[in-house]
């Protein structure tokens, strides 16, 4: 009972972890879209102000709150009876229309930049935020090449996995981290009267998106690393697949990392258990995060 009562409270904290992400995310896009249309020119598409203004809107909307979501998708609990594959589906579509609002935006200051003469990829934040995009097509490439496609041996999986989150995680991380420099240049070069120093209301406003760019952040990296939420290998065997076809890739990984976690319970007052179940955390706890 007292077990039972643990994964209540477990679940219940996890709930209003989930709600306060989603919030986060959900005011970050709004905020983005009342500072194009209160104080900057509104959206348009004809190399005027409005282009570019796509451009904060769309990363914020794609490649910050969507990309988000797509990392903890396998978090959520109530998935766990849904096949590996289905929630493989999901996690690809989301960072698939994550990456084409992500290229949309930078064909958006690409484009304005040329219309008005303005030079490209002079600022850190150009050279950050263009990497990001390289690095994240190439990890969109290789997860659905590896990862969903039925072609890559298991043990491919197994090694390629660890990479696949830390580079996922990573790419997330650095992605908010230009998206702040790029709102601060942004600040910069459009208030000159009153000037940024003279922290006008639209200052405050995007101070402030930018604090909540980094909460919503800061969360997902907490959801995403902790292991007691991961998906439970036990759910991974559950696949329907044809009878007498081999288990799909993903899964017979999970199971064999986690077993040993599995019966943990069983062996968890001898120390050399603990010492296992610790390296195992490492490889395999994260394993189809």
């Amino acid at each position: 009972a007292a077990h039972g009562a643990r994964k209540m409270e477990d679940y219940g904290r996890f709930l209003v972890l989930l709600a306060s992400t989603l919030l986060a995310g959900f005011v970050s896009v709004i905020l983005s879209l009342v500072w194009v249309f209160h104080y900057r020119e509104g959206l348009s598409w004809d190399g005027s102000l409005g282009e570019f203004n796509w451009h904060p809107v769309l990363i914020i909307t794609g490649f910050v709150f969507i990309q988000g979501i797509a990392i903890i998708v396998y978090r959520l609990p109530w998935t766990w009876k849904c096949s590996k594959l289905l929630m493989k589906f999901i996690h690809a579509g989301l960072n698939t229309i994550a990456m084409i609002l992500a290229i949309v935006s930078m064909v958006a200051v690409f484009d304005f930049h040329n219309a008005k003469n303005i030079p490209n990829m002079y600022s850190l934040h150009s050279w950050i935020g263009l990497t990001a995009v390289i690095f994240y097509s190439l990890q969109l490439f290789l997860g659905f090449a590896v990862f969903l496609l039925p072609f890559a041996p298991v043990h491919l999986r197994v090694a390629l996995m660890p990479i696949h989150v830390y580079s996922g995680l990573t790419i997330f991380a650095t992605v908010i981290a230009t998206a702040l420099m790029g709102i601060t240049e942004k600040l910069i070069f459009a208030l000159k009267n009153p000037a940024y120093s003279a922290s006008p209301p639209e200052a405050t406003l995007v101070n402030c998106l930018g604090l909540l760019l980094v909460i919503f952040g800061t969360l997902i990296l907490w959801m995403a690393s902790r292991p007691h939420w991961k998906r439970p290998p036990a759910e991974n065997a559950n696949i329907l697949r044809p009878i007498g076809a081999t288990p799909e890739g993903t899964e017979v990984e999970s199971t064999m990392t986690n077993s040993y976690a599995d019966k943990s319970d069983l062996r968890s007052n001898t120390e050399a258990a603990k010492k296992q179940n610790i390296k195992f955390d490492d490889a395999g706890q994260r394993s189809t995060m």
